[in-house]
């Protein structure tokens, strides 16, 4: 069974969006103190997961889109981050995008699907505040296991979120890690 979503001011902030999340996986909520440490080190925190899993790995990531699409002003995406130069898949991502919250610079280069999130954020200077919603625990089915190229179903961490630009609730994420070495 999928996690819900709810709404605020018409804006979902996630737990697991039952739009976009897929169906043969499941997420249950968990807290930070039933991950195993290093995926609480990675997830329990106000950070761009751009930044930490770039820090963990020690090397760039690149985004690659799956899906995307967009209705009116809110813009989403089913994305992988691998780390750079190289096809090895780091987190799967879903997010939801108010594009009214933005510039239209930070607005381009979002749909232009060529730059990891948070390094947009970063890079445009954008006002933001990352408030963790939720922590998951994740059995992948076959979807996630393709997408985040796994050699087995294993399970997997990960986070829910809502980063706030210039005070405004503008974004809704979902992040989940592979395996770390």
């Amino acid at each position: 069974m999928n996690l819900k979503i709810s709404h605020q001011t018409g804006f979902p902030l996630v737990t697991v969006d039952d739009e976009l999340w897929p169906v043969d996986s499941v997420a249950v909520l968990s807290t930070p103190n039933q991950m195993p440490d290093i995926y609480r080190r990675m997830l329990a925190h106000h950070y761009h997961m751009t930044v930490v899993v770039e820090e963990h790995y020690g090397k760039p990531v690149e985004v690659r889109v799956l899906e995307s699409g967009r209705q009116g002003d809110i813009y989403h995406r089913h994305i992988i981050l691998t780390l750079a130069g190289t096809d090895r898949v780091v987190q799967y991502g879903i997010v939801r995008i108010d594009l009214d919250c933005c510039t239209p610079t930070v607005r381009d280069a979002i749909v232009a699907e060529q730059t990891p999130l948070g390094r947009i954020l970063i890079e445009n200077q954008v006002l933001r505040t990352i408030e963790p919603t939720g922590f998951l625990k994740v059995t992948p089915g076959p979807t996630l296991v393709q997408s985040l190229q796994l050699p087995a179903p294993t399970t997997l961490y990960g986070r829910t979120g809502v980063i706030f630009c210039d005070n405004r609730p503008a974004i809704a994420v979902l992040e989940i890690l592979t395996p770390t070495e």
